[in-house]
């Protein structure tokens, strides 16, 4: 069985774990899924070219052309398990903290020989995508802005509570700083129907894979939209529990810097349910590790040129991602 035709493992099935092995299996390929929560492969039922797995102990290097990781936080402990076997690892953590613990991993994923890939999700990971299919039109980029909206799964919205809690990260002229959750008010505008909304500091994975995507930028920062009761109540426990997939949400990717010797400011968004993007992204990237061929092992950030991210955009949009881009006002 040769890697292109070996199933891909999808752990986790929750809103983007169920939507991921969707995607493969749309796309012709067979998925091998697991899920800590026996009742959870009801999210799959049906499904062809589909087996549900009592273990991990199913997947394995002979079994398996990769694995993605669609478990709540911290993912870094699973990963070093399958990078173990032989295994091409596709992670979806926005945890700051996880998402460390995973570039981490680098060394012990070229000991392998393998593939990890670090964030491939909505934010990060399309965030990344858009960065660098936008950076493609300067000659150089300096600065790249993120700004997100809404939330997938609960596991996603628990992670964006205690983000506006959290201390924010942003690469600021060639140093980290940090400053507090929910400050930097800024009135950002997102793909209708989305619209404005406002934006604010917060404890989020963005700038830590961005920099590493993009190590010549000199300011990477990150938002994202919240009310006055969110940040009022970030540092509290959750009032109500998280909605089982969220709503409608929205991402903005702002990339400035130079062409021709002129000052240029490119912005592309998407506005669709945080789950659906995350699974095209991550199915994405799955199938495109298990079919071409690459010289790229070790820890891998999407937009950082070692994937082909031109063809990743691509086959997002091609599963139904529509990307859009603001294109002034006019005359």
């Amino acid at each position: 069985m040769t890697a292109s035709t070996a199933p891909i493992g999808v752990i986790g099935l929750g809103a983007v774990g169920s939507r991921v092995a969707r995607q493969i299996v749309q796309s012709g390929r067979s998925v091998i899924v697991h899920d800590s929560d026996p009742g959870a492969a009801i999210s799959v039922r049906g499904l062809e070219r589909c087996t549900v797995a009592g273990s991990i102990d199913a997947f394995s290097d002979t079994s398996c052309a990769a694995v993605v990781l669609c478990t709540p936080a911290p993912q870094d402990t699973l990963a070093t398990t399958f990078l173990d076997r032989g295994l091409d690892v596709v992670t979806t953590s926005d945890d700051p903290d996880d998402v460390r613990e995973l570039l981490a991993l680098d060394q012990r994923a070229r000991d392998e020989n393998v593939r990890l890939v670090v964030g491939a999700a909505a934010s990060p990971g399309m965030s990344g995508l858009l960065a660098a299919e936008l950076s493609l039109r300067f000659d150089t980029v300096d600065e790249i802005h993120v700004a997100f909206h809404g939330t997938g799964g609960p596991a996603c919205a628990r992670q964006h509570h205690r983000a506006l809690g959290g201390e924010a990260l942003g690469w600021h002229d060639g140093e980290w700083i940090e400053r507090p959750g929910g400050s930097g008010r800024e009135l950002l505008w997102f793909p209708e129907p989305i619209g404005g909304k406002d934006c604010y500091r917060a404890e989020l994975a963005d700038p830590v894979v961005l920099h590493r995507a993009f190590p010549h930028a000199t300011r990477i920062s990150a938002r994202v939209s919240a009310t006055r009761r969110d940040r009022l109540t970030a540092r509290l426990p959750m009032m109500s529990p998280p909605h089982a997939e969220g709503g409608l949400g929205g991402l903005r990717v702002e990339v400035r810097g130079s062409r021709d010797g002129h000052r240029v400011t490119e912005v592309a968004g998407i506005a669709e349910r945080t789950a659906i993007v995350a699974g095209s992204v991550a199915a994405s990237v799955a199938d495109q590790l298990s079919t071409r061929d690459t010289s790229a092992i070790g820890a891998i950030t999407l937009g950082d040129g070692r994937l082909d991210d031109v063809a990743l955009v691509t086959a997002v949009i091609e599963r139904g991602i529509r990307v859009f881009e603001y294109v002034g006002a006019g005359d």
